[in-house]
């Protein structure tokens, strides 16, 4: 007998057609809710499509909400991306990324998945949050509070999402602890941002020190880390940090 999972889910045959095709429609709406400039439209579209959080009784709604966090940022960063250029080309791109996302990498449910879809809603989030401030921290909106606010909810939901794949009794206190490292790295930078192209220093740094721990902690789950590669990761995050920091141009990018 199938379970229920796989006929809400089907894997082949025309039902499998039909269910890609229902996936398609929220990327194509929020296309075209872009191009005829309705982003608040579009926001609403992402967050209305996870109406089924709460079709539950509402003591499930937090974990339900934790459990597709990433997913809606990863939505609303999209949203985010497409909404900063008119290039059309841009826009039909990031709509083809987001139906990726939402076809083929969203489901998964293999340690490796869930760890590529946690790293993408961090690096996704943080990227679309620090457009949205640009260097400009003083309007209420982007303010240090809210902007490190944000920056904790991004790393702490991510954290969260990539621990979920692991039987990792003490994951909870792990997730605060990462989110409580990126509050206070965003509190301090934010002081001070500085933009490479269209990623802040902020990102980099939480990102290049994110996917090390992270790869750390896969090959230890996976018995697979050794003396020389753990030196390795250490010495290449503390290079990639110290380079991020000592090529900033501090005195000329200060707010």
């Amino acid at each position: 007998m199938k379970s229920v999972a796989s006929k809400i889910k089907p894997k082949s045959g025309f039902s499998h057609f039909f269910h890609i095709l229902l996936l398609l429609v929220l990327p194509t709406l929020v296309f075209i809710f872009v191009r005829i400039e309705l982003p608040m439209l579009a926001a609403a579209t992402i967050l209305f499509s996870k109406w089924r959080m709460f079709a539950v009784r509402p003591r499930y709604w937090l974990a339900n909400i934790r459990a597709n966090a990433v997913d809606i940022i990863v939505g609303l960063s999209i949203l985010v991306f497409m909404s900063s250029t008119y290039s059309f080309g841009w826009q039909f791109l990031w709509a083809a990324i987001y139906a990726v996302w939402l076809i083929y990498l969203k489901p998964g449910t293999s340690i490796l998945k869930v760890s590529v879809q946690s790293g993408i809603g961090q690096l996704f989030g943080l990227m679309s949050l620090f457009l949205l401030s640009g260097t400009d921290v003083d309007s209420y909106f982007v303010s240090k509070t809210v902007l490190t606010v944000s920056a904790w909810a991004i790393c702490y939901l991510s954290a969260r999402h990539f621990f979920s794949a692991f039987d990792e009794k003490y994951s909870s206190f792990l997730s605060h602890l990462w989110g409580y490292f990126a509050a206070a790295l965003t509190w301090v930078l934010s002081h001070w941002l500085i933009f490479y192209g269209q990623i802040s220093q902020v990102t980099i740094l939480l990102t290049v020190i994110g996917f090390s721990l992270a790869s750390l902690y896969y090959l230890d789950y996976n018995d697979r880390l050794t003396p020389l590669v753990q030196k390795q990761f250490v010495f290449m995050m503390i290079a990639i940090v110290v380079v991020v920091l000592v090529a900033s141009e501090w005195g000329t990018k200060s707010i």
